[in-house]
């Protein structure tokens, strides 16, 4: 059966590979699983068909052919790992590691660069912005200086890749525009390396094309 996950047909990230369907595409090849995309407009998004798969109206979806329907970009690639071999440790606390990386992604990392996009998008022309700015800043700092410490001069946050990994990185290439991670060198390049992995290549250049696409639509 033909695993199917929903993306935006025009993505607002403009083909940087920001929009969380990338996370589930780069899973997916990791583990060698064909996919089918359905492409959603953001009205779409709000459409009750939609509703149905993810109630609040986000990509990505994902189905499996065989009844199960997911949303949530972490709780995807975490059933994409668990149900295939590639992503996760065989050993089981070193399994447990890597989804705990998962975890301290999404948890710990992630919230606060999507405070500073929100700052930067949506809070612009407020006339505390140059004030909050600053601070939101400090905390993506700490955040990165802690992670860029345990990360030290190892290939990958516990041995070998894993979806830990993948999801880390994923939110680490959020910061690309800010400048902030070319404060860790060891950052940089633990970014790199996962870009430079063949599945993701396949994954960025999937969602490009859709991207590429949709502006001459």
């Amino acid at each position: 059966m033909t695993i199917t996950i929903t993306g935006f047909a025009s993505s607002p990230d403009r083909g940087r590979g920001l929009a969380r369907d990338m996370r589930v595409r780069w899973a997916l090849e990791e583990v060698g699983q064909a996919y089918a995309m359905r492409l959603l407009s953001f009205a779409e998004l709000k459409q009750a068909a939609h509703i149905a798969h993810h109630p609040f109206g986000q990509i990505p979806t994902y189905e499996d052919g065989q009844g199960l329907v997911l949303f949530e970009a972490g709780a995807i690639v975490l059933h994409i790992a668990e149900n295939h071999v590639g992503l996760l440790p065989v050993d089981p606390q070193a399994r447990s590691r890597a989804i705990m990386w998962m975890f301290a992604a999404l948890n710990t990392v992630e919230p606060v660069l999507l405070e500073r996009e929100t700052a930067m998008l949506i809070e612009r022309e407020r006339d505390w912005h140059h004030e909050r700015l600053p601070l939101i800043e400090q905390r993506i700092r700490e955040r990165l200086g802690q992670l860029s410490d345990r990360l030290g001069d190892a290939e990958w946050l516990d041995d070998e890749f894993s979806a830990g990994d993948l999801m880390m990185a994923s939110v680490l290439i959020r910061t690309k525009s800010s400048g902030l991670m070319d404060e860790h060198a060891n950052l940089v390049a633990y970014v790199a390396r996962a870009e430079a992995r063949p599945a993701y290549q396949r994954a960025f250049a999937a969602q490009l094309a859709i991207y590429e696409a949709s502006l001459n639509a």
